[in-house]
C-alpha cells in the first residue's frame, strides 16, 4: 500500500490542521489505518487509529478530544482534524496501514506500511 500525506503546515497555538491520507495500491489487504507522530530527539509515537472495515477508533490520551480520526472508504483517504492545536503537537506525523491483526494496534511495529511524513508547527 502506498501512501501519500498532505494538510500540514504551520499554526498558532489554539488553532486548526487537517492532514489527509490517501492510499493506493493493493488496499483491501489494510486491516487498520493510523497515524503516528515524530518530534526531534523522540521516539515515533501513537496518534490515532481506526479500522478500514467497521468506525471503531482509538486515540492517545494526549489528543482524546482535540483530534478526530475519520476516513472515506470510497477514496481511500483517512483524515485527521486536529483541533486546539498545542506547541507540544509539534512533530512529524505519519500515516500507515496495517494488513493484518485483529486489533487497534498503537506500536509502530504492527503497521506495514507508512507515508512520507507531514511536517506540523504550533507556534506559541
Amino acid at each position: 500500500v502506498q501512501l501519500v500525506e498532505s494538510g500540514g503546515g504551520l499554526v498558532q497555538a489554539g488553532g486548526s490542521l487537517r492532514l489527509t491520507c490517501a492510499a493506493s495500491g493493493e488496499t483491501v489487504r489494510t486491516y487498520v489505518r493510523g497515524w503516528f507522530r515524530q518530534a526531534p530527539g523522540k521516539e515515533r509515537e501513537f496518534v490515532a487509529a481506526i479500522a478500514w472495515v467497521g468506525t471503531t477508533a482509538r486515540y492517545a490520551d494526549s489528543v482524546k478530544g482535540r483530534f478526530t480520526i475519520s476516513k472515506d472508504n470510497a477514496k481511500e483517504t483517512m483524515y485527521l482534524k486536529m483541533n486546539s492545536l498545542k506547541p507540544e503537537d509539534t512533530a512529524v506525523y505519519y500515516c500507515a496501514a496495517g494488513v493484518g491483526g485483529t486489533d487497534l494496534y498503537n506500536t509502530v511495529e504492527k503497521y506495514d506500511d507508512w507515508g512520507q511524513g507531514n511536517q506540523v508547527t504550533v507556534s506559541s
